[in-house]
């Protein structure tokens, strides 16, 4: 196998492996650790001596070894050498034992709602989501939030240990929390694409380790829940996203935007099978906002040039996706749509209560949403303002100088 598809099995068995260690031994923490050297042995030794028959069982063999090898050099603090030696000795077999259960889904789910315990803040979700069931190595969660390796590191080190002291056990949530729980593990995933489509900051605009990542979660939470509609309107969310990619940037990097992409970049693969699944999921499930979002998205995708995009219907999506998630993005989104139905005026109408809302009175996309709206009123002085103003407060530079070059045209237009 190349090493690239050495790195995804093994991405693919991480959770797998960690859910056995840590049903077997409780520990989250030191499973996790005993589970990661596995992973490194694993990537150092298979490319060049090649993948073993039972890659699983291998992985789970040598974190147990390692488990053991930690709890034993620990004998002066706990007696765990013995309970360990008898529950899983060091000499296992390769092969998993007959009566062994096969790797379930069912653990990596577990794994998804323990990394998104509400003791955790969401910074420390995400981190422990991408560490435990992404498979992802710190240093590269740290690259990816452009951290130093050692702060990520610490990060992921306090979140394990909050959820030990919370006493968590590796198991579903009861009915009364699963629900409450499984928005969290929406919310991570969705969290995790967003910055990966558009970074937050750094020189890339976009950062595809993240945004495939999010992706191949939303697959496998979307397999382990086939019957949960907002799980299959999240997954159709970053399917109809993630088409535009291709045509989202110039040949120098440049954001392109979405009024001015080449449509027939877009991939049409990703924005079938979003479609279908936003489609069928609204058709038997209650919408949610994951949903709307989808559907939002895909007026979008299905529409074959900018002009012929159907906006009516964007703003009535939006006034529902206003009702059952109302937060000032929505609003700022639906401004943006309102102004193509109702004119710009109406547009920066629905901005103005955004001004006094500490969430958005200094973000850069309430600057930049203004500064289109009024280019489109025909303010030219104001939009240029409002672009610069933009500018000054993002930290991504793809958008800052995207904003600059937007107030730039206004000035050198006149």
């Amino acid at each position: 196998m190349t090493d690239r598809a050495v790195e995804d099995l093994l991405r693919a068995l991480a959770p797998q492996v960690l859910g056995v260690l840590v049903r077997r031994h409780g520990q989250f923490y030191a499973c996790e650790d005993a589970v990661q050297e596995a992973l490194l042995a694993a990537a150092t030794q298979w490319p060049a001596q090649g993948v073993p028959d039972h890659p699983r069982s291998w992985l789970v063999t040598v974190a147990t070894r390692r488990l053991t090898d930690e709890w034993r050099s620990e004998r002066a603090r706990r007696d765990r050498e013995v309970a360990v030696a008898v529950r899983e000795p060091a000499y296992a077999a390769v092969a998993p034992p007959a009566d062994e259960e096969p790797p379930s889904g069912d653990d990596t789910l577990k794994l998804l709602f323990l990394c998104c315990h509400p003791a955790l803040t969401v910074s420390a979700q995400v981190a422990l989501t991408l560490r435990a069931v992404g498979g992802l190595s710190t240093a590269e969660i740290a690259r990816a939030y452009l951290v130093p390796e050692a702060t990520m590191s610490q990060r992921i080190r306090r979140a394990k240990q909050r959820i030990e002291a919370a006493g968590a056990r590796f198991a579903m949530p009861s009915p009364a929390d699963r629900d409450a729980r499984l928005r969290a593990v929406l919310h991570v995933l969705y969290l995790v694409f967003n910055e990966g489509y558009t970074a937050s900051s750094g020189a890339e605009l976009h950062r595809a380790e993240l945004t495939g990542e999010a992706i191949r979660l939303a697959r496998e939470l979307r397999r382990l829940l086939p019957d949960d509609g907002e799980v299959a309107g999240l997954l159709a969310l970053m399917l109809l996203t993630d088409a535009h990619r291709a045509a989202r940037t110039g040949p120098g990097g440049e954001l392109v935007p979405l009024a001015e992409q080449d449509r027939t970049r877009w991939d049409r693969v990703e924005i079938a099978e979003g479609v279908a699944l936003v489609t069928e999921a609204l058709t038997w499930s209650a919408p949610g906002p994951y949903q709307v979002q989808a559907a939002i998205a895909a007026v979008h995708a299905e529409a074959p040039t900018a002009a012929d995009t159907d906006w009516p219907q964007i703003v009535a999506l939006y006034r529902v996706l206003a009702r059952l998630a109302p937060n000032p993005m929505v609003t700022l989104n639906q401004a943006a749509a309102v102004a193509m139905v109702d004119g710009p005026r109406a547009g920066l109408a629905l901005l103005a209560p955004l001004d006094v809302d500490e969430r958005t009175a200094n973000h850069h996309r309430l600057a930049a949403v203004r500064a289109h709206l009024l280019e489109l009123a025909g303010d030219r002085d104001d939009a240029r303002a409002a672009y610069l103003a933009a500018a000054r407060a993002t930290t991504s530079l793809p958008e800052r100088h995207y904003l600059e070059v937007r107030a730039a045209r206004l000035a050198t237009d006149r």
